[in-house]
């Protein structure tokens, strides 16, 4: 094993501050006050977070969306990032994708090497002390243990583990129960083991992010004009739009599968395409190598096109679900899908999969359609659904934002992170009532301990 380079956790600080009345027009004015309702007896009170990238991937970017509202709200809040090397990303991709349920041979030298000596790196000159301290994930787990975080420590996780590698998830287990809590997206997701509280909240969209905001046809063929131009892709033909990762979860190979037998069935004129999306993030060492499996499964089929860390990423994004006649995404393993979230936010026809969080944005003919992720054919069939029933489509797609408004907007997690701070900084007794834990083991444990003797002054 080669050796590892000196890591460190470093603090981020977000270039501006965000307003919640910046949301008003959008989910309108008493949902706006109850924010700052919520966060009056907060001000001044830390939350922080701690994850493993900066850039790429779902919990960077809810990350850069919700500490500037926070801050906005009067919370002190803070951002710290660990860093790691080629070795420890691969190990705790392996870790992502064992939680995941999929088999991989993981070594003690990988665990004790790899990702606790990362750790011991990140921690050496770190100090964190705030009200509420959430650890994003299994990649800084480990820091709970390590003496430098002072506060309540709330474990979130944004993996599927409805059906973990009991290896990883008993390694883990001791840091989740060392926390005063845990947060899962999903109820389905919390697995056996767990002694401490367990909350649920499902992530959120910033429908003010460069990637989100609503932009003319017109201006979003100007930001995609050079990338079809260099890709060969045709502005004015019919786009099937996959975004995501390159992941083996994310099941690309099956759309590809998918729309060949699509395009084979029909004679559609002008030919629909297929064009693939998707960035690398840091800590995601196998997205090159899933990458060139699916340009070789796609065998230069005329009509697929596979597009990477493209510049002005958010932009791109945002203007292809615009002009996209569909966005596919039938993961088999999804902890949420923020991708999804987006397609629904921009009236984008969605065909999703029975994975994860998905279903709780798709639901079959009512916001997009739903299938099972390895059913090439009943995938094609939606393909054909989307190109024939386009009053039923104009229908879903209305749903579908109103859903995302109702339920996935950054200012109902934000209500949520504030109710659980006002549990945990004794502002409110009652837990909230997106609890789903009974009195657990460690609380009974914590009510039983004797008090200190009181020394009056």
């Amino acid at each position: 094993m080669t050796a590892q380079k000196t890591c460190s956790l470093t603090e981020h600080t977000p270039e501006s501050i965000r307003s919640p009345e910046d949301y008003a027009p959008i989910v309108g004015e008493e949902r706006v006050q109850e924010l700052v309702r919520l966060a009056t007896p907060l001000q001044g009170k830390g939350w922080a977070n701690v994850n493993s990238a900066l850039v790429g991937g779902g919990v960077a970017e809810l990350l850069r969306a919700s500490v500037p509202l926070a801050r906005g709200l009067g919370l002190d809040a803070r951002w710290y990032v660990m860093e790691g090397g080629e070795e420890f990303f691969r190990v705790t991709k392996k870790f992502h994708n064992m939680l995941q349920g999929q088999h991989e041979e993981l070594e003690l030298e990988e665990i004790f090497g790899a990702y606790l000596g990362t750790i011991d790196d990140n921690v050496r000159n770190a100090f964190i002390t705030s009200d509420l301290v959430v650890v994003h994930d299994p990649q800084p787990a480990a820091m709970v243990m390590n003496g430098i975080i002072y506060g309540n420590v709330i474990w979130r996780c944004h993996i599927d583990t409805s059906d973990p590698a009991s290896v990883v998830w008993r390694f883990l287990l001791p840091y989740i129960n060392h926390c005063a809590g845990a947060i899962f997206t999903m109820p389905e997701f919390v697995g056996a083991g767990l002694h401490v509280p367990v909350y649920q909240i499902m992530p959120s969209i910033d429908p003010l992010s460069d990637k989100n905001i609503d932009r003319t046809p017109d201006e979003a063929r100007d930001v995609l004009q050079p990338i079809f131009l260099k890709a060969g892709i045709d502005p004015e033909r019919p786009i099937f739009a996959a975004i995501s990762r390159y992941d083996i979860h994310k099941n690309q190979a099956t759309v590809i599968d998918a729309f060949k037998a699509f395009v084979d069935a029909t004679s559609y004129d002008p030919r629909p395409q297929l064009v693939f999306l998707g960035n690398t993030a840091e800590d995601d060492p196998e997205g090159d190598g899933i990458l060139e499996g699916l340009t070789e499964r796609a065998d230069g089929h005329p009509d697929i096109f596979f597009l990477a860390n493209v510049e002005n990423n958010d932009a791109v994004v945002g203007s292809l679900l615009d002009v996209a006649e569909c966005f596919i995404h039938v993961p088999t393993r999804e902890g949420f899908g923020l991708v999804v979230t987006e397609a629904l936010w921009h009236r984008t026809t969605v065909i999703g999969s029975r994975a994860g969080g998905v279903v709780a944005q798709v639901r079959d003919g009512q916001t997009g359609f739903v299938t099972d992720p390895l059913d090439t054919d009943g995938i094609a069939k939606s393909m054909h659904d989307v190109m024939e029933k386009t009053d039923l489509c104009q229908g879903l797609c209305e749903a579908g934002r109103a859903h995302v408004r109702e339920f996935f907007l950054l200012p109902e997690q934000m209500r949520r992170y504030l109710l659980l701070m006002r549990y945990y900084a004794h502002v409110d007794r009652i837990p909230p009532d997106f609890r789903l834990s009974d009195l657990t083991y460690s609380e009974l444990i914590g009510a039983m301990r004797p008090r200190p003797p009181f020394f009056p002054d």
